[in-house]
């Protein structure tokens, strides 16, 4: 068992997510590298409560303040944990002294101010939260360079670009390459596209993930959030990242340098990998998780995305080259749009037709300020909810 003064301090944001309950298993692997002082949830008070009492965290904080009497109820038993409800205290938490790197699994919007906290405390950031670079990733990557502190991707793609670059530090990018599964309406046509239901988006063939991603994933949303998450990550110009579909979900992305080599990661469709190589990051921790074969994946194929069938990926390509606040636009309307398909208000070829409006509709500006997207988020928002209604 490593010794105690190697150990890292953890806050999860986000820890009854499909990302946080396998960064707990992570933590479970690792005996004596890892404590956690912080955890924390939306609204599942009855899981967050059941992992505060095998991980006996410094402070619990519960996202939905109406559930708070809950948790604090469940938790009567368990003084040494402090329990703290909604998004100030969440920003709050992170700042503490002893957090060495916060894991911030977070869905959507709501992963942005906590994580611009923790930067300004100095912390170490994994990032499992794609929106905090595609709302404000020039402000992000800012505020990591003058704080100095590192940001550690935990999105098994872009997990794997950082995994290829490790060494060639001296060796210019020429292209990233973004894989992505095709989801589970791959080589439909967009006519095809218009009958799918909530029930078949769910059903994703690879990956086992939250609700809000899975719907991302078969209307290419999310690959298309991945793109701008690269660009602020990597360094990159719009021109340097392209998305190809690869079904097996083996080869994670690819990096092509400067004189045509290509670096790829490859691994079994498994986030713990991923979450491992960020917190245990520089070092490579041995675990027991399967491995993969290639005599099991004989056939690894690969296919360009139908961006008629799916205008996300095209839409996404556009605020990027827009810039300014238009991702913020993209994000929100997204959130809002996939919120409303959740609830059947919505038809799935609908949430693309929405998010478009409200790029079309929702001021531009240039040059926004952490402020300004605060701002941007919450008239998009109004402007969604308002078309879904009309």
């Amino acid at each position: 068992m490593p010794e105690e003064k190697n150990m890292k301090t953890l806050a999860l944001l986000g820890a009854t997510g499909s990302i946080g309950t396998q960064a707990l298993e992570v933590v479970r692997q690792q005996p004596g590298r890892f404590r956690v002082a912080v955890l924390s949830a939306q609204r599942q008070w009855e899981l967050l409560a059941q992992q505060a009492r095998e991980f006996r965290p410094a402070v619990v904080v519960i996202g939905d303040e109406s559930a708070y009497q809950n948790l604090k109820s469940a938790l009567a038993d368990q003084p040494e944990t402090e329990v703290l409800a909604g998004p100030a205290a969440l920003a709050e938490v992170v700042t503490r002294p002893e957090i060495d790197i916060v894991l911030t699994a977070l869905v959507g919007y709501a992963g942005l101010l906590p994580t611009v906290a923790a930067i300004r405390a100095g912390k170490d950031i994994a990032l499992a939260n794609k929106e905090t670079l595609v709302v404000a990733g020039e402000l992000i990557t800012g505020l990591i360079k003058k704080h100095n502190v590192r940001l550690l991707p935990v999105d098994s793609e872009h997990s794997a670009i950082f995994q290829c670059l490790v060494g060639e530090e001296q060796n210019p990018i020429e292209k990233i390459i973004l894989t992505a599964s095709g989801g589970p309406f791959r080589g439909r046509s967009a006519q095809q596209m218009e009958a799918v239901t909530k029930a078949q988006a769910l059903k994703h063939p690879n990956w086992d993930m939250g609700a809000k991603i899975t719907i991302d994933s078969a209307s290419l949303m999310n690959k298309g959030l991945e793109v701008i998450e690269a660009k602020w990550l990597f360094g990159l110009t719009n021109e340097q990242i392209d998305v190809v579909v690869h079904p097996q979900s083996i080869v994670h992305s690819l990096v092509q340098f400067e004189d045509g080599s290509l670096k790829a990661q490859l691994g079994l469709p498994d986030m713990k990998l991923p979450i491992q190589y960020a917190l245990g990051y520089p070092q490579r921790l041995a675990n027991t998780f399967p491995r993969f074969s290639f005599l099991d994946y004989p056939t690894l194929t690969f296919e360009a995305p139908d961006r008629v069938a799916f205008p996300n990926l095209e839409l996404a390509f556009g605020a990027m080259r827009r810039g300014g606040n238009a991702p913020c636009v993209l994000n929100a309307a997204n959130e809002v749009a996939v919120a409303a398909f959740l609830r059947e208000q919505v038809g799935f070829r609908q949430m693309s037709d929405l998010v478009a409006e409200c790029l079309a509709r929702v001021s531009y500006l240039a040059e926004p300020i952490l402020a300004d997207l605060v701002a941007t988020d919450a008239e998009t928002r109004r402007l969604a909810a308002q078309l879904i209604m009309n």
